[in-house]
């Protein structure tokens, strides 16, 4: 019978402090004979954070601001960063927003911890393209994938059916420097065409009508 072996917290510390966040799966990988006790002794000391159900962090990471997004894309896989949190990202919408909102091709989810409320929607598989993976400003080891401007958008639209009048996307109040600057309207209606959804295609007719 294999003993576990007894481990360091700064031993622990120093190799998973770079990932950013863990799951007990990589901490069995990295060693086989761990205590998974020490979790639980490490949690309630405050050591550690639990993100959600066999995922962990460190508390000095509430202080770096990619935290969130980094950790959207480890909790729920595959997913990307999308809908009001991406518009936020871009300044495409005039209010900050709490939660981090993400597209999933799995089933709607949603997980609460110390860094915020963490919210998927879902969609089609074929739906999850139109994201680039952007470096962290925290460190190299980081990246985060997150949808294009125009994919957000589409996204939000796709996932929100009650915005469908011409008031209704003036309600939104889309930055309107972005909209007729910046927004890729010949990648917009590319992926538009992508969604096979005629009914998404009035919608963003109707959003064109009101910014561009």
């Amino acid at each position: 019978m294999e003993t576990k072996k007894n481990i360091s917290f700064l031993e622990f510390r120093d190799f998973f402090f770079p990932l950013g966040c863990f799951s007990i799966h990589q901490v069995k990988i990295w060693n086989a004979q761990f205590d998974r006790n020490n979790l639980s002794r490490w949690e309630k000391q405050g050591k550690i954070i639990r993100l959600r159900q066999g995922y962990y962090t460190f508390p000095a990471l509430k202080a770096e601001g990619d935290a969130p997004f980094y950790f959207a894309n480890k909790l729920y896989d595959p997913s990307y960063i999308s809908l009001e949190s991406a518009l936020a990202f871009y300044g495409m919408i005039p209010e900050g927003v709490i939660q981090i909102t993400s597209v999933t091709a799995r089933k709607t989810k949603s997980f609460h911890n110390p860094f915020g409320n963490f919210i998927y929607r879902s969609v089609k598989p074929e739906l999850m393209f139109g994201y680039t993976r952007e470096k962290s400003s925290h460190s190299n080891n980081w990246s985060m994938l997150l949808a294009v401007p125009e994919k957000a958008l589409l996204d939000f639209l796709y996932l929100n059916p009650q915005y469908d009048s011409t008031k209704d996307m003036q309600d939104l109040r889309l930055d309107i420097d972005f909209m007729q600057d910046d927004l890729d309207v010949e990648r917009l209606d590319e992926y538009v065409m992508q969604f096979r959804s005629k009914v998404l295609e009035t919608r963003v007719l109707r959003l064109k009508g009101a910014y561009l």
